[in-house]
């Protein structure tokens, strides 16, 4: 047991470095910032090691700064990459929101509108029947359907009917 303390406290350093690889290598598949902010104790228990510290006080180090890192960093850190605003929006979720016009009778089971130059199938969030040429705005996408309700525009027409892609270049 003396000479295991004795190899670590003299190649400790490579020991935290692979943990520290370790833990962000399994980062990169879980991705939800967990294991970074072990790594990075991991990281700091290296530096201990390097700078001569005894091996109570590298796993010291590497508990408190792992446990700092998840409580302090990662809710921040969290904000920032989950917290889009509307600018950032991409594929799907950029539609939601936006004007679609219905081509047909739309329903709580089916119908088709124009969305964003497409045509999208579609059904009523209430699970109302809504007249062909109703503006409509989508309340949200379910697979590759649009979830829409009426705007309070009214009818498509009074829009010249460009939203329906009617209007001329």
């Amino acid at each position: 047991m003396e000479e295991l303390y004795q190899w670590l406290g003299t190649y400790g350093w490579a020991v935290w470095l692979v943990l520290f690889l370790g833990l962000a290598a399994v980062e990169t598949l879980t991705l939800d910032l967990i294991f970074a902010m072990l790594s990075v104790g991991a990281l700091a228990a290296m530096l201990g090691a390097l700078f001569g510290a005894p091996l109570f006080l590298q796993v010291v180090i590497f508990c408190l700064v792992a446990l700092l890192m998840i409580l302090l960093v990662r809710p921040v850190a969290l904000r920032h990459l989950k917290g889009g605003s509307a600018e950032t929006r991409s594929n799907v979720d950029r539609l939601i929101g936006e004007s679609a016009v219905a081509l047909d009778t739309v329903g709580g089971s089916a119908g088709t509108v124009r969305l964003a130059g497409e045509v999208w199938t579609a059904r009523t969030a209430d699970g109302s029947t809504v007249a062909a040429g109703t503006l409509m705005n989508v309340a949200r996408i379910d697979g590759a359907t649009a979830v829409v309700q009426p705007a309070h525009g009214g009818h498509a027409a009074d829009d010249g009917g460009a939203a329906a892609g009617g209007g001329e270049a």
